[in-house]
């Protein structure tokens, strides 16, 4: 018979997670930042009527500002997407010991 373990630990809870490094926090609210950025911009798709200053620079400027409005929403921490990659990463034990 092949013996099988069974992964029994449960994910971490926000008092389990230890210190991440700034690394890791820094790659999660990238990648936070551009999740919001690609909901940003499908909800600006989502228009209901033509800009009547519609232009090519209009777009850019808006693109532009779009990225910084989720680059700042993205270091509040108020969507917790970027938690919960940390927690994630966090629960893998990379570059950690084995239990």
């Amino acid at each position: 018979m092949i013996g099988t373990s069974v992964n029994t630990t449960r994910a971490p809870s926000t008092s389990d997670v230890p210190a991440t490094g700034p690394a890791l926090r820094k790659a999660a609210q990238g990648f936070e930042a551009v999740f919001l950025r690609e909901m940003i911009g499908t909800m600006r798709e989502a228009k209901l009527a033509d800009d009547i200053f519609g232009s090519s620079a209009t777009d850019s400027f808006r693109q532009m500002a779009d990225a910084n409005l989720a680059d700042s929403m993205s270091e509040m921490d108020h969507f917790g997407i970027a938690e919960m990659i940390e927690k994630q990463f966090v629960g893998l034990n990379i570059g950690g010991t084995d239990e």
